[in-house]
C-alpha cells in the first residue's frame, strides 16, 4: 500500500532524505507501519485460512461437526485480526499523508545559502558593557 501511494518501497524513502531530517524519521515510522500493517495482514489471512480449513472439513464430512459451532474461537480471532488490520491500514494512510506534506515541504524549504546572516558578534563590542537607555521625563 505505501509502495502504491508513494511511488517506492518505504525502504527506499529511507534513502531519499537527509539522515535524521524530518523526512527521514517520518519515512522510518512509515516503514515500520507498513511492515506491521504487513504482520497483522498475515495473521489475518492465516486466521482465515485456518477457519476455510475447518469449514471445508465440516463440509464435507471429514470431520465431526463440534455442537459448540464449528468456528469457535476463530471466528472471534478473524474479526480481532480484521479489525486491528483496519486500524493499522488507516494509521498507515496518516502516516503516508504526512510523510509527503514533511517531504514537500523539505523540498520547498529555503538553502542554507538563501538564509539571512546573522553578524559576527565583534570581540571589543562583546567585552564592552551594555549601553543603557536614558529616560526622558
Amino acid at each position: 500500500m505505501a509502495s502504491e501511494a508513494l511511488g517506492a518501497s518505504p525502504r527506499q524513502l529511507e534513502r531519499l532524505h537527509t539522515p535524521d531530517s524530518p523526512a527521514d524519521v517520518l519515512a522510518q515510522v512509515v516503514f515500520m507501519a507498513a511492515r506491521h500493517l504487513d504482520h497483522l495482514h498475515g495473521e489475518f489471512a492465516d486466521a482465515a485460512r485456518y477457519a476455510a480449513s475447518n469449514l471445508t472439513r465440516a463440509a464435507t464430512g471429514k470431520t465431526p461437526i463440534n455442537s459448540l459451532g464449528v468456528l469457535q474461537n476463530s471466528a472471534t480471532q478473524i474479526d480481532i485480526s480484521a479489525a486491528r488490520r483496519a486500524d493499522a491500514v488507516e494509521h498507515l494512510k496518516t502516516l503516508i499523508r504526512a510523510y509527503r506534506q514533511v517531504a514537500a515541504a523539505g523540498h520547498a524549504a529555503p538553502s542554507p545559502a538563501r538564509r539571512p546572516a546573522i553578524a559576527p558578534i565583534r570581540p571589543e563590542a562583546a567585552s564592552a558593557a551594555p549601553a543603557r537607555p536614558t529616560r526622558s521625563r
